[in-house]
């Protein structure tokens, strides 16, 4: 019998993500650009994902679009809300899960997912980028510093600083502050994790918390965030792998329930 090929494709404000899966069940390739809506990054991200599957668009039966940028994706079969697709991506990781973080480039969202993987209720940030990863791409700038170099840098932290703003240009000129005193590096991204932790965990609050708790997006590859968010919430959070990947990993999945569907 032959294979069957789906394909997710979650377009975000900041980072084109694709992944195909095999039979429902395998993961046969993925691509993260970085590069969002309204540019290459969503072609580039098929055309990736597509190679490193070893498969063309032909083979595909079905896709889903989901994101920001989800109704600017042409030759889709369906397009579906991100936080929909968030809650399928990780029930189908981690069945168990009830309460996600899902921190992207622009916002932040909690949702709560129901037994079956489908979307409960959830909240999101307001429209400032505070708590989100064009925050940490802005601190890590003023730093001087690669944004994959913060984690590192806060486990080195040895007395965390209160950064008190929780708009990102205050924040930025709070930073640009400390650092004209000579305050650890170090100590200073730390904090900058806190208070994206402390943003975050009340959006959290607002919904409620329902363990187990996960988190996606490109922001829970920071371990510095995340543990900064452990901390703050009292409670453990579970990361995929595929964290970056979820919403797309979610349309994909939800592009093979639509073909089970089809053949019932």
């Amino acid at each position: 019998m032959a294979d069957i090929y789906t394909m997710g494709i979650d377009i975000g404000s900041s980072a084109s993500k694709c992944l195909i899966l095999k039979n429902g069940t395998e993961i046969a390739g993925s691509a993260v650009i970085a590069a969002g809506t309204g540019t290459s990054g969503p072609r580039r991200a098929q055309e990736e994902a597509l190679a490193a599957a070893g498969i063309s668009m032909k083979d595909i039966r079905r896709s889903t679009a989901t994101g920001y940028g989800r109704n600017t994706v042409e030759g889709v079969d369906a397009v579906v809300s991100e936080l929909s697709c968030h809650a399928i991506g990780i029930h189908a990781v981690f069945p168990d899960v009830r309460t996600l973080i899902d921190i992207g480039g622009q916002d932040a969202k909690v949702i709560r997912v129901s037994e079956n993987g489908r979307l409960d209720s959830f909240v999101m940030n307001d429209k400032c980028a505070a708590g989100t990863g064009r925050f940490l791409d802005v601190m890590a700038r003023v730093l001087e510093l690669d944004v994959s170099e913060l984690e590192e840098k806060s486990a080195k932290a040895k007395n965390v600083v209160n950064i008190s703003s929780t708009c990102t240009v205050f924040a930025e000129s709070e930073v640009i502050s400390q650092l004209s005193n000579n305050v650890d590096i170090c100590d200073l991204v730390a904090g900058i994790h806190r208070s994206v932790a402390v943003r975050t965990a009340g959006l959290v609050r607002r919904l409620g918390v329902v363990e187990p708790v996960a988190m996606s997006g490109g922001v829970a590859l920071n371990g510095g965030v995340v543990s900064a968010l452990e901390e703050e919430l009292g409670l453990t959070i579970k990361v995929s792998p595929l964290a970056q990947l979820n919403g797309a990993y979610g349309a994909a999945v939800h592009a093979w329930g639509q073909l089970e569907k089809e053949t019932l």
